[in-house]
């Protein structure tokens, strides 16, 4: 059929109402949202968005109600999706903005594409990896990777991607979203080492919107967090408390999950696992810790400065 781009969406959306089907691939993909209200009646008041890609550049996808819990699965980091009938609206201005792994990549942020079941009713189809054709010109999806090594050096927020193996997991926490709210966020701390310094990665992991993942972190799996940032304590000692955490477009990936993600190609993840040939699986058993209380960042040392 005839195919639409990004490019022209945005060029073209406000003088026509019937739009020509896209041929996007997802590049990121959001957290699931749940804004239902005691007053308001929606029967499935949920929304997730995505950061899709073609050839002309990015854009975000909002993915509304009913199919978030049809779809929201199905549309992996690395997807190719058909849209057909979409409505496009102006984008909305205060959400989170993930780093794309390719700067070059030109981002049409005034306008996102809208994803409902009415209004017009979307059809979405996905399209297996291996019927999509290279001269569809569909970009790959690219990472930040960083090592270990490299960490010290990175300023405050900076966001990257992390592959390393699992010494140290942490026990479920909660922590209030608002002082005398009745909502929590629930997090974890995790050690992940990568053999290029003798410091682990320090890992504040929010549960995101992959249960079976957040709940199955443990000692001597291969753990992925992609759209990590980095948070330094830029008062104290700045070296001691960098560690990082998880953001809005986070995802996470732990040993059985790693078949047929995009970052297998990538080149560090591919030095990590010769790294971890190299190692011994005993010696790198007795280092390992699970649950437990972990204070970080530490306390100052007396209570004055406390």
């Amino acid at each position: 059929s005839k195919l639409t781009s990004l490019g022209q969406l945005e060029m073209t959306w406000r003088s026509r109402v019937h739009f020509h089907p896209l041929l996007v691939r997802v590049l990121h993909k959001s957290r699931l949202r749940y804004y239902g209200k005691p007053e308001k009646k929606l029967d499935m008041p949920y929304q997730a968005y995505f950061e899709v890609a073609d050839g002309s550049g990015m854009m975000s996808m909002v993915l509304w109600n009913s199919l978030c819990p049809e779809w929201y699965n199905s549309m992996k980091v690395g997807t190719v999706l058909l849209l057909e009938q979409y409505a496009i609206k102006t984008s909305y201005p205060f959400k989170t903005q993930p780093t794309p792994g390719d700067s070059q990549m030109k981002r049409f942020a005034t306008i996102e594409i809208s994803l409902n079941v009415r209004d017009p009713p979307t059809k979405i189809s996905i399209i297996p990896e291996e019927m999509v054709k290279p001269e569809w010109g569909l970009p790959e999806v690219k990472y930040r990777f960083i090592t270990r090594s490299e960490l010290d050096d990175l300023p405050n927020n900076h966001s990257c991607d992390v592959i390393g193996l699992v010494t140290f997991v942490g026990r479920a926490e909660r922590a209030r979203k608002r002082e005398h709210g009745e909502d929590f966020w629930l997090y974890r701390w995790a050690h992940a080492i990568d053999g290029t310094s003798d410091q682990p990665f320090i890992l504040e992991i929010f549960a995101t919107s992959q249960p079976d993942v957040f709940e199955h972190i443990h000692p001597m799996t291969y753990l992925v967090c992609t759209q990590m940032r980095v948070v330094r304590d830029l008062t104290e000692n700045p070296s001691s408390t960098i560690y990082l955490t998880t953001s809005n477009e986070s995802q996470i990936f732990i040993t059985g999950w790693h078949k047929g993600q995009p970052y297998t190609k990538d080149t560090k993840v591919k030095n990590f696992i010769q790294w971890t040939k190299t190692q011994s699986e005993a010696d790198q058993m007795k280092k390992t810790v699970i649950g437990g209380y972990y204070p970080f960042p530490r306390p100052p040392n007396n209570f004055l400065k406390y």
